[in-house]
C-alpha cells in the first residue's frame, strides 16, 4: 500500500554517513526521515576494518599504483583487482582513475584528503560520547606492517609525505614491533605506528548506538528510493511503496547514489569496490590494535570476541556474486601471520562507493540546494562520517562548514 508522507529533510541512506548526518540534523531540531530498505548501520558500515583512519591521506590512485596497475588489476589474487565481466562498464571509471593517478593530481587529492581528515579523531571522540559508545572506541593506534627490511625502507618517503600533511607516525623496528604485538611472527622488517589513530572494536555495535540515538527523534522508512522529482516547494522521493515529500533531501546512499545524483542534475563517476572480510571467534585477541600488512592490502582487526580480517579492492559492480578466491586470499594471508587459525567462523562481502580521485562528493547539487550530496567516501566512510555530517548540517543551516569543500563538490566532474 502506497503511503504519502511529508518531512522537512529526507536522508536517503542509513549507513554510517546517513546516520551521522541524521543525528546532526535532529540535534539541530530538524524533522528528519531516513529512507533505506535495510537495517540502519549495516552493509559496509558494519563490515569494515573499524579504523578511524585519520592517517589515510594517500588516495587509492597514485603514481606507484599507476606503474603497477596492469599486474595488480589482472591478477585474481592481487590487493587491487577487476572482475573481468565488469570491465566494459568500468572502462570510463578506470580512465578517470588513471588520470587521477598522475603525480600532480594525486598530490592535489592527497592535500584535499588531509584537510578532511585533520580532526577526524576528535570528531569521533565527540560522536562516541553523544551516543554513549565511548567504550567501543579504542585509542591504541594502528600499524602498517612491512614484511622485509627493504619494504620498510622503501616506505619512508611516503611516510614523510604523510608527516608533512600533519599525520603522527613513528617508525618501529622489529624489536619494538615485537614489544607492541608479541603474537606477530618474528622476522618482519618493521612497521609504521600511527600513534594517534583510534578504532572501533565492534563497528556493528557502534552503528546500532548511533541508529538508536537517531531513531529517538527521526523516522525510518524501510523502502528503496528510486526517483527524485523537484517541485516548487521541495522534492518528491518515490520507490516501491514509497511517496515522500521533503523540503530538502540528502543523498547518502553509498554505492547506490549514482542514479539519484543524476536525477538531481549531476553525473558522478561513482562505481563500486567490493570489500570482503572473514572472522574467527576467540576469547582473547591476537593483537592489541589493527595491523595492515601493506603488501597484502588487508587489515588484521582485533574486535570484541573475534579477529576480523578485512580489505582488498575488487572492482566488480553491484550485481556479480562474491569471489570465492578473494575470501581464500584473506584466509591465506591471515594464516601467514597466525598459522594456528582454522576455518573462519564467517565471511562477508559489502560495497564501497568509490570515486576515481578518492574524494567524496559533498555539497549542494547542480540543480539546486534543496538536494545535498554526501556520498562516495570509498575506504574511509566511517572515518569521514562525522565531518561529513558537520558539513551537511552547516549547509542546511546556511552557515559556513568550517573548511573549504571545493575539492568535494559535484561540479569538479
Amino acid at each position: 500500500m502506497l503511503t504519502r508522507e511529508t518531512t522537512e529533510i529526507a536522508v536517503i541512506g542509513a549507513g554510517v554517513v546517513g546516520l551521522t548526518i541524521a543525528l546532526e540534523l535532529v540535534d539541530q531540531g530538524r524533522e528528519v526521515v531516513l529512507v533505506d530498505p535495510g537495517q540502519p548501520g549495516m552493509g559496509a558500515s558494519y563490515g569494515n576494518a573499524g579504523t578511524i583512519a585519520g592517517y589515510a591521506t594517500s588516495p587509492v590512485g597514485t603514481p606507484d599504483v599507476l606503474r603497477s596497475l596492469p599486474s595488480l588489476m589482472f591478477s585474481r589474487t592481487s590487493p587491487l583487482a577487476i572482475r573481468h565481466r565488469a570491465l566494459p562498464s568500468l572502462a570510463p571509471w578506470l580512465l578517470r582513475f588513471l588520470w587521477q593517478s598522475l603525480p600532480a593530481r594525486a598530490e592535489r587529492n592527497s592535500r584535499a584528503l588531509a584537510a578532511l581528515l585533520s580532526n577526524a579523531t576528535d570528531l569521533w571522540d565527540d560522536l562516541a560520547l553523544r551516543v554513549q559508545g565511548a567504550g567501543v572506541l579504542q585509542r591504541r593506534g594502528c600499524l602498517y606492517l612491512y614484511e622485509t627490511p627493504q619494504a620498510f625502507t622503501a616506505a619512508w618517503a611516503e611516510l614523510d609525505r604523510r608527516r608533512a600533511l600533519g599525520v603522527e607516525v613513528e617508525l618501529v623496528g622489529p624489536d619494538r614491533l615485537a614489544e607492541l604485538e608479541p603474537n606477530l611472527p618474528p622476522g618482519l622488517g618493521g612497521a609504521a605506528f600511527f600513534t594517534g589513530a583510534t578504532f572501533l572494536d565492534d563497528p556493528g555495535r557502534m552503528m546500532g548506538l548511533i541508529a538508536d540515538s537517531v531513531l529517538q527523534k527521526a523516522r525510518h522508512l524501510q523502502a528503496r528510493a528510486e526517483r527524485l522529482t523537484r517541485g516548487p516547494d521541495g522534492v518528491v522521493i518515490e520507490g516501491p511503496g514509497l511517496h515522500l515529500h521533503a523540503r530538502r533531501v540528502v543523498i547518502a546512499a553509498g554505492a547506490q547514489s549514482r542514479s539519484l545524483a543524476a536525477q538531481a542534475g549531476d553525473r558522478i563517476p561513482l562505481d563500486t569496490e567490493r570489500g570482503y572480510h572473514v572472522e574467527w571467534d576467540m576469547a582473547e585477541p591476537l593483537l592489541s590494535r589493527p595491523a595492515c600488512p601493506t603488501a597484502r592490502g588487508f587489515y588484521l582487526c582485533p574486535m570484541d570476541g573475534r579477529l576480523r580480517v578485512a580489505g582488498t579492492v575488487e572492482l566488480g559492480g553491484l550485481s556479480l556474486p562474491p569471489s570465492p578466491h578473494r575470501i581464500a586470499k584473506l584466509v591465506e594471508g591471515a594464516r601467514a601471520f597466525f598459522p594456528e587459525l582454522g576455518p573462519p567462523d564467517r565471511e562477508w562481502m559489502g560495497f564501497r562507493p568509490s570515486i576515481p580521485d578518492s574524494l567524496p562528493v559533498i555539497g549542494p547539487s547542480s540543480g539546486g540546494p534543496e538536494v545535498i550530496h554526501a556520498f562516495g567516501h570509498g575506504h574511509i566512510g566511517v572515518t569521514l562520517a562525522p565531518i561529513t555530517a558537520r558539513i551537511v548540517g552547516a549547509l542546511v543551516a546556511g552557515t559556513h562548514p568550517g573548511l573549504d569543500i571545493t575539492a568535494c563538490r559535484a561540479s569538479r566532474f
